[in-house]
Order: structure tokens, then C-alpha cells, then sequence
């Protein structure tokens, strides 16, 4: 029967965790171990979807109160490009400031008879010696994880595009995105009201517009604490528009480029891992918090269902929730791949075509259509004013020398598609794989350029997955000028809607339809 048990690290998921576990073993020694002090916290808000709280709040109902009496609620996304604001609905979210969240949870392990222990550095392993659970709740840098590196073999993909946390006191209506393109590059932020005075200002480029900028002077080696004071003067000034005026607050920002971790394995003997320790997912799609939450939830649960058999608890945990979170993963990827590449789109699309290009990375227009009528009625007369009154689908795309009747290919339109030129004069399509893994993405852009001088008259873009196909049909549109068709097996009218909708493709067309 398992009677002690140590939580390194007290963020929100640790300290969720401790609480669940203590009130279903009321007997057992529960311990959080955590190094900083009470007060101490990094980071400003913390951001849940409605849609994913259900778990959380029946678990225990602490989140639940802290959203009601400390939070702010909206239900619209906003976008703001030059000048323009458009908004989406049906997008119920809260947020609470991450040190009122610590706060309320370090209260509800107390009053449930947890042991918190601050200043606690726990140096590995070998200080826990005698507990029957310990559970690595201490964060992307977790040394516990480390300490056991072989057998949880964990990796990090780290992203292209640099981030860096601020606050706010200009008070935002609900998540809004807010575009500039400043005299160095374009700079995007994510901002959301996290509190009655404050927000949290996220903000994030490409490299090049970072360096060209200057920001890459500040000595991110140092330890925690110093923020970068150069950046919140320049992105205050370039954001002063958006801000009226109002100032950056600072708690540790500082410049970093996101990494997706993942771990083979989430247990090891009497160890397991929880939180940002196992996995993360880019903000714009998993909030961290949210994760370590519901990691809590599942592995409470298990030890609780089986306190005389940890090896069976931990098993149970791992089969609960690493398929739920590699799915939140996967779908987070083509979210960080848009904030990689924000500043192209921001360039090539007016506001409206931005904006739907923008919501619809992870979710196809009949669902945003569900969630907001008006939006995407918006989206749809914006393509009517440029390319007539037909619907989307039924829009003829003029080609050098031919005319498609439709955007939705379920035939073959009449052209020979082909990986070389015919020998013939009429008009042609370039027929181009897309690689598995967007690594690869380079050598496929680099066939494009090369024969593209071949003049084809569309580029078809096949295999691959859906993403690195969606990426390679983009450079070819909007890098190269060139109409794209994109091969898209199973596609409906729906997907082929979203694709051409949003600027992805020209047209979609069946495996059947396109084909050498």
C-alpha cells in the first residue's frame, strides 16, 4: 500500500495532483517539494477553453471557483491586421493570472492536509529515498526526467519562430491577435485579459526580423529572474497603437524559441512524470497549465484505483493519457507551423482571407461556420467581391490557356499533369510529391523553383501529409505566383471549401481526378 509519496515541483499540475491524491488516500504522507519560494512565480495568465475543463472541475472544484471569482471570461477570438479587426464567436475561454491560480491551489493542498515544503531543493533521486510514488512535476527542465534520461528517452523539437511573456495594462476585450509589420519585420502577439487590470502579452517573430531588430543581445544564460529591458522598450513603441499608450510589465521575459518535448515512456519503477516534464504543446493551441491539470486528474486516479500495485497505477496513467496528449500535439503542429510563417501570410493575404487562413489551421469552415455564422459569411463575400457572385467551389480558375469550371476536382479537367513537361504545347500541370516530414520541405521547394521555368500552367501537390502539402502548395502560390491544385485523398466539400477559402490552394481535386 503505497503510505508516502513526493511531488517534486508545485506548479498547478504538482499541486493539483498532491490535493487529488490526498483526499483519495487521506492516510497516506503526501509531500511537494518545491525549489522557489512561496511567492514565486514566473509568467502572467494562464488560459483555459471551456470546452476542456469538464475533467478538471469535477476532480476537484478549486479551478472552478478561482475562474469564477478571479477570472475573466469572453467567447470571441479577435484578429487585427492593418488596420482592420475582424472577430470570431463561439470560442468560450477563461483566464485567471497564474499567481492567484498558485495561490488558490497552495490554500486547497493545505486545507486537504498536503505537505508543502518551499526552498526545497531536491537534488535527485537519492534525496527521496523511502518514498513509495514520486511524481516529476518540475517542469521542460525537469532534472528527475533527466536523471532517468535512458529510460524515458525524451526529446525536444524546437520551433523556428522566437517568443518572449509580458503583462499589460491595457485590458484586452478577450484573445485577440494583434499584427505589426515594423520597420525591422512583422511581430505578432497573442494578448488576452487574465485579470481586472492586467493581461498577458505574448509576443513572437522570425528569426531574421529579431536580429535585424537588435534583440539578440540579451544574455539568456543568465538564471532566472532579469528581464530583457531593451525588447519591452522596442516592442512598447511598436506597439503603442495597439496598447494606448499603455506599458509592458516584466517577469522574466526574455526571448526563446518554443520546444514540443515528448518522452517514450512516462514511468519507471516507483518515478513518474507529469506536466511540461513529459510533453508540451504550443500555446496557441495547449495551454500547459491545462495539461498538467488533467495529467494530475488521470494519475490520482490510478493510484487511487490500485494504492497496493504503483507499477499497475503508473501503466494505467500512461494508457489514459499519452494518446490524449500526443493527439493535442499533433494538432498543435500545424498551429506552431503558422507562427513560423505568420509573416509571409501577413504579406500576401488582405485581413479577412488573413483572418480565416489564421482560424482555420486546426478546424475546417463548417465548424467555424457552427461557432460563428457571421465570420465566415464575411470570409465568403470577401472572395465574392474578387472573384464573382458563384460560390466558392463553383468560382472558375482561369489558367494559361484553359478554363477550370469549378475549384473541386472530382474528374480530370483536361489537363495532362505530369513530373516533366509534355512534348506537346498545351497546357500542362506540374505534378509535385510532398515530403512526409517537414525537414524535408526544403528540397521539395527547391524542385519547385527548379521547374517551375518549365512554365506549367497549375502545380499539383500530392503525398506527403496534410501540412507539408498545405506548405508546399503555399510556396508555390504565394512565393512563386503560381495557381496550385492540391491532391487531398477523401477530401469533401467542406475541406476543399477550407483550403481554397482560407488560401492554401487554388483548387482541390481527387487522387482520381489528378493523376500522371
Amino acid at each position: 500500500m503505497v503510505s508516502r509519496i513526493a511531488c517534486v515541483g508545485g506548479g498547478p499540475g504538482g499541486l493539483f495532483f498532491a490535493t487529488l491524491v490526498k483526499q483519495a488516500l487521506p492516510e497516506a504522507e503526501v509531500t511537494v517539494f518545491e525549489r522557489n519560494r512561496r511567492d514565486d512565480t514566473f509568467g502572467f495568465g494562464v488560459v483555459f477553453s471551456d470546452a476542456t475543463l469538464a475533467a478538471i472541475h469535477e476532480a476537484d472544484p478549486v479551478l472552478l471557483r478561482g475562474l469564477r471569482d478571479h477570472g475573466r471570461h469572453w467567447d470571441q477570438i479577435e484578429v487585427r491586421l492593418k488596420g482592420k479587426r475582424l472577430r470570431c464567436g463561439g470560442n468560450g475561454m477563461a483566464a485567471i493570472t497564474r499567481k492567484t491560480l498558485l495561490t488558490l491551489l497552495q490554500e486547497r493542498a493545505v486545507e486537504v492536509g498536503v505537505d508543502l515544503r518551499f526552498q526545497a531543493e531536491v537534488g535527485g533521486l537519492r534525496d527521496l529515498d523511502g518514498y513509495d510514488l514520486v511524481v516529476a512535476a518540475d517542469g521542460a527542465n525537469s532534472r528527475i526526467r533527466d536523471e532517468l534520461a535512458d529510460v524515458f528517452a525524451p526529446s525536444a523539437e524546437v520551433a523556428t519562430a522566437k517568443f518572449i511573456w509580458f503583462g499589460t495594462t491595457y485590458m484586452f476585450d478577450g484573445l485577440t491577435f494583434v499584427h505589426e509589420h515594423g520597420p525591422h519585420g512583422t511581430f505578432a502577439v497573442h494578448g488576452y485579459p487574465i485579470s481586472d487590470d492586467a493581461s498577458t502579452f505574448i509576443v513572437e517573430t522570425d528569426e531574421e526580423s529579431w536580429r535585424a531588430a537588435g534583440l539578440d543581445e540579451f544574455d539568456t544564460g543568465q538564471p532566472p529572474g532579469p528581464s530583457d529591458e531593451k525588447t519591452r522598450r522596442y516592442l512598447e513603441k511598436l506597439f503603442a497603437q495597439q496598447l494606448d499608450g499603455h506599458p509592458l510589465l516584466t517577469n522574466n521575459s526574455r526571448w526563446g524559441n518554443f520546444r514540443t518535448r515528448r518522452a517514450r515512456s512516462w514511468h519507471h519503477g516507483n518515478v513518474a512524470l507529469l506536466g511540461d516534464a513529459a510533453h508540451t504543446a504550443h500555446f496557441s493551441v495547449g495551454s500547459g497549465t491545462k495539461m498538467a491539470m488533467e495529467d494530475a486528474v488521470a494519475l490520482a486516479d490510478a493510484v487511487a484505483a490500485t494504492p497496493g500495485d504503483i507499477e499497475a497505477a503508473l501503466r494505467a496513467y500512461e494508457q489514459v493519457r499519452m494518446p490524449k496528449v500526443a493527439k493535442i500535439q499533433d494538432s498543435a503542429r500545424p498551429s506552431l507551423s503558422w507562427w513560423e510563417r505568420f509573416g509571409r501570410y501577413h504579406d500576401a493575404f488582405e485581413p479577412t482571407q488573413f483572418a480565416f487562413h489564421f482560424l482555420s489551421r486546426s478546424i475546417g469552415r463548417a465548424k467555424l461556420a457552427q461557432r460563428d455564422p457571421e465570420f465566415t459569411a464575411t470570409a465568403e463575400q470577401a472572395w465574392r467581391v474578387e472573384h464573382g457572385d458563384d460560390p466558392v467551389l463553383d468560382t472558375p480558375l482561369h489558367l494559361d490557356g484553359t478554363r477550370l469550371t469549378g475549384r473541386f476536382l472530382t474528374e480530370n479537367p483536361g489537363i495532362a499533369f505530369t513530373t516533366q513537361p509534355p512534348v506537346s504545347g498545351d497546357p500542362w500541370g506540374l505534378l509535385l510529391a510532398a515530403p512526409d516530414a517537414e525537414a524535408d520541405l526544403p528540397a521539395a521547394f527547391e524542385e519547385l523553383a527548379t521547374k517551375l521555368p518549365q512554365r506549367p500552367a497549375i502545380v499539383a501537390v500530392r503525398s506527403g501529409t496534410a501540412l507539408t502539402r498545405a506548405l508546399l502548395s503555399e510556396q508555390a502560390r504565394l512565393v512563386h505566383g503560381v495557381p496550385t491544385v492540391l491532391v487531398e485523398p477523401g477530401a469533401d466539400a467542406d475541406r476543399a471549401a477550407t483550403l481554397v477559402l482560407s488560401g492554401r490552394a487554388d483548387a482541390v481535386g481527387t487522387p482520381e481526378a489528378i493523376s500522371a
